[in-house]
């Protein structure tokens, strides 16, 4: 009961705070005329990738019984999803865009996803609540689970010059991979904890901690940027966990109680990993080009009235880098910027004389999420503005749509400009420093070595 209690209390905070966002004003109303909205969307809950297997050596315990094969969108995510279609079919409803169970005539409604299952399933969940009155058909060019280039992350021009600015934008980000990845050794350790790694299959195999003195960078042609060493377990196993808290409507983890603080700890080595790989400026503008160029396209156009592109995480992020959006820091949510399902939403209004747009991430709440919580404008998801940098917004915080579009022209003039040209060498990695982590053979984290056997750096060492 007190759960749920506290759910209920959530939501109504959640209502009190995006109020602005989803009910304008009289006066606004009378003011601007919405024309068109540009949904660019990350899928909604799932379960945990196949290719991150690894995440159940870790642990002596059982893993939630996911509802769905790896990596495919989970039943709670499905309802999730048609829930928030239902949500935003009462918003544009009552700002006028669309009629009540509107039928798309023409071009004037496109849905777009990449053609991995659980992409492909959340438009088809979103377009059920959304048009209930229509048989939506969701886009997508290729067999399922094939990825559409158009939403891959990845570089499609390459020169050794270009690929040294990106490794020295990854170096630069956050003071630098080990100081990022150092400072989340405390949520590391944590999970260790949680996960009572020491007692793991793991631990009998491999590795009783989590480390990252290994870390290296790829970046090629033709492909995603990879991270490989021991950090991109640790990204695997936070993912596993947090999707764990949705599905099992618990905070606490294999008997270990956490904090909300906790949780967004644990998002937090999460975030090292997207960072570093999808939110370098140089890297997000090779990697969204597509994107961009779509969105862009798509507001432009005047015969269109509703977009919903679906995707993942990494095109919110890498759009962003590559726009310079600053995606506000979440409130009521485990993951810090763009969290599971969340939206990137272009509102565009016109005034009678210039067309105006406004950003903002839409996203369920944790409270939602867990609870299932139906969606209205009364008791609406998460709404919060995106700012964009260099830009100015006006009394209203709409951004003219000419400056927006001329940014989006600037970023897609970048990656015009990136020559490709053959490189050097297939791949450059970028290695991390060692860390001088010392452990005892119990798998204790020590500050200075003791007498006997020592584990520093990864390698064994006695001490007389």
């Amino acid at each position: 009961m007190k759960k749920f209690f506290v759910m209920a209390v959530a939501a109504i905070l959640a209502a009190v705070s995006t109020q602005a966002q989803t009910k304008r004003s009289d006066d606004f109303r009378a003011r601007y005329e919405l024309k068109e909205v540009v949904v660019m969307s990350r899928h909604n809950i799932r379960s945990p990738l196949a290719s991150g297997a690894d995440y159940q050596r870790v642990t002596p315990h059982e893993w939630f019984q996911w509802s769905s094969p790896g990596s495919q969108l989970s039943l709670r995510g499905g309802v999730l999803e048609t829930e928030m279609g239902q949500f935003f079919r009462k918003w544009v409803v009552d700002a006028g865009l669309l009629p009540d169970n509107y039928r798309p005539e023409g071009d004037e409604v496109l849905f777009y996803a990449n053609s991995r299952q659980r992409t492909f399933a959340t438009a088809k969940y979103f377009s059920a609540g959304f048009l209930p009155f229509a048989n939506v058909e969701i886009t997508h060019k290729f067999e399922e689970d094939k990825m559409d280039p158009v939403f891959t992350p990845q570089f499609t021009k390459m020169n050794d010059a270009y690929r040294q600015q990106v490794l020295d934008e990854i170096q630069e980000k956050n003071g630098g991979p080990q100081a990022w990845m150092t400072s989340v050794q405390p949520t590391l350790t944590l999970m260790e904890q949680v996960l009572d790694m020491a007692q793991s299959p793991a631990a009998k195999n491999d590795t009783l901690h989590f480390w990252y003195d290994d870390t290296q960078f790829k970046i090629e042609k033709g492909d995603e940027p990879k991270m490989t060493g021991g950090y991109k377990l640790a990204n695997s196993v936070a993912d596993a966990m947090v999707l764990q808290c949705y599905e099992s409507e618990d905070f606490s983890a294999f008997g270990h109680a956490l904090t909300m603080e906790q949780w967004r700890d644990i998002c937090a080595v999460k975030e090292v990993y997207d960072g570093l790989l999808f939110t370098t400026h140089s890297a997000a503008v090779n990697l969204a080009y597509p994107l961009v160029s779509r969105i862009r396209e798509e507001l432009d156009r005047s015969d269109r009235k509703f977009v919903f592109l679906c995707g993942h995480d990494s095109n919110l992020a890498s759009i962003g880098a590559a726009l310079r959006f600053q995606f506000p820091e979440t409130e009521q949510a485990l993951e810090l910027h763009t969290p599971i399902g969340s939206k990137l939403v272009f509102e565009k209004w016109n005034d009678g004389s210039e067309d105006y747009v406004a950003v903002n991430l839409v996203y369920q709440s944790v409270y939602q999420l867990q609870g299932r919580t139906l969606l209205s404008t009364d008791v609406p998801p998460m709404v919060l503005p995106v700012t964009i940098e260099g830009l100015t917004a006006n009394a209203d915080g709409l951004y003219r749509l000419a400056d927006l579009d001329a940014r989006m022209a600037e970023t897609m003039a970048e990656y015009d400009a990136i020559e490709d040209a053959p490189t050097t060498v297939r791949a450059v990695s970028l290695p991390i420093s060692p860390s001088a982590t010392i452990y005892n053979l119990q798998g204790q984290r020590l500050d200075t070595p003791q007498r006997g056997v020592n584990i520093v750096g990864g390698a064994k060492g006695i001490v007389k």
